[in-house]
């Protein structure tokens, strides 16, 4: 006969699930952690949108906020290193967002 395991809280039943079902991709990685590292301003401004060889795209709302947020990369990355270690990309390319 088999135990019955306590209950968990939903939060983290939610949570496990959500980690269960994410890419397993760097761009995911990123994605999952944005918010948080960059905080609520920037992320509103920027949306990492493509990784590839250890750089990050990130969609701008226009060419000032990318300019800006270029001119303070080595600070971003050091937010993403701190959240993600070596998942956290090499490297970040801003550029405005298509369509804008």
């Amino acid at each position: 006969m088999t135990r019955r395991r306590a209950p968990r809280q939903a939060g983290e039943a939610f949570r496990l699930v959500r980690e269960q079902a994410a890419p397993k991709t760097g761009l995911a990685a990123v994605q999952a952690v944005w918010s948080e590292a960059l905080g609520e301003r920037l992320a509103a401004v920027a949306t990492p949108v493509s990784e590839r060889a250890g750089t990050l795209t990130v969609d701008c709302v226009d060419g000032v906020w990318a300019q800006e947020l270029d001119l303070m990369q080595g600070q971003l990355l050091e937010r993403l290193r701190g959240r993600l270690g070596e998942r956290a990309p090499a490297a970040l390319r801003f550029r405005v967002e298509r369509g804008r």
